[in-house]
Order: C-alpha cells, then structure tokens, then sequence
C-alpha cells in the first residue's frame, strides 16, 4: 500500500462519514447493538460514541487499516465499554462459531472486495437470535441517478479506496444468508444524490 492508502485514506474518510447526515444516520442505527458486539469495518471509530454502555458488554472491531484505528483511539478511550481491534479484514474473522450477539456493519459493504463471504463469516460467528444491524449507501431507485453511479463508480472506487457507488445492498444481504424486513431506505440531505442513497436497518441470518 502506498502512503495515500496508509496515511491520507483513513483521514480523508474520517472527514467524509463524519457529515451531520451520516451522523444522524449511525444514531438510529448503532445504539440497538446489544451484547458481545462485532463491528466489521470499524475504521476511525465513528460508531463508538453511539454504543449503549447498559446494552453493550463489548465491541470487537474489524478493519484492516491499523492507521484508522489510531484515529480510533481517543474516541475509544472516551467510551466505558471495552474496545478491541483486529487488523483483519471483512472476509477473514478470526472468531470462534457463534461467538457474538450482535453485529454492526456501517458504509462498510460497499467497500469490502467479497462481501458476500465476509456475510456468510459474519453468519459463523453470529449466535443463534442475532441480528446484523446494518447502515449502507448503494444502488439507488432512479434510473437518472443509477446512470451516474455507474458512470463515476471506477473512479470513485479508485479514489475512495475500494468503495462502490452502485452496490445493491439488499440483495447482498440476501445472497449473504440474511433476510433484512427491517429495511429503510431513502436519500440523505446534504449529500450529493449519487453517494446518498441509503439502506438500513436490521437483519436476520437463515
């Protein structure tokens, strides 16, 4: 990796999903986290802040980018609830079977290369009655907008370090063993159209 993937990325994206829209989005999403919580794509640690301490017992964070965690530090320091990194990614958890109660993934599944295997390892350590709490951007509704998502998306991929415009979150959640009716979609305001389709909610493993 060079130094713009190591040192400028993880800053730059820090910027970037740290947005009072995106805010408000980890808000309705995060907090419903309970247990033993495993967050893929944990990065500079923006859900930290939004973990319940009487609901959550721990976060187990997944990225990566050992950069982005030291951006993470000062917020995980902040919060009373027991923080742990492992710098790996997505499609390989090095936890054991059914060893989590919850877990959270946020404008994550864009980006990891194989997102259906890293689903169906999330499935793995799951525990039976878990539910994956997920907050995404992807493919939009209009046919207007999908045009320019497909348009931009291998610059944007490029530039934004693996991130895709033009996902189609729900069937990736589908095709990744999980069954999400407690879905919400919708465009954020302030966030331009093309990056600002987004999905969220709750879903179950089969």
């Amino acid at each position: 990796m060079g130094i713009y993937s190591e040192k400028v990325l993880p800053r730059l994206l820090n910027c970037a999903c740290a947005s009072k829209a995106n805010m408000r989005q980890r808000a309705l999403v995060v907090p419903r986290a309970a247990g033993v919580v495993l967050e893929i794509g944990i990065g500079s640690g923006l859900n930290l802040p939004f973990y319940q301490p009487g609901r959550v017992k721990k976060v187990i964070g997944v990225d990566p980018s050992e950069e982005a965690w030291k951006l993470a530090q000062p917020r995980a320091e902040k919060t009373k609830i027991p923080t742990e990194f492992v710098a790996v990614s997505g499609e390989a958890l090095p936890l054991e079977d059914n060893s989590v109660d919850s877990i959270v993934v946020t404008y994550a599944l864009c980006t990891i290369p194989d997102a259906e295997t890293a689903l169906d390892r999330m499935r793995r350590v799951l525990r039976p009655g878990g539910q994956l709490f997920f907050l995404e951007h992807g493919l939009a509704p209009d046919e207007s907008v999908r045009r320019w998502q497909n348009r931009l998306n291998s610059g944007w991929s490029r530039l934004v370090g693996g991130c895709n415009l033009n996902r189609d979150i729900p069937s990736i959640l589908n095709q990744g063993g999980f069954d999400s009716s407690d879905l919400d979609t919708g465009y954020l305001r302030g966030i331009p159209r093309f990056a600002g389709y987004n999905f969220w909610g709750s879903a179950k493993a089969r």
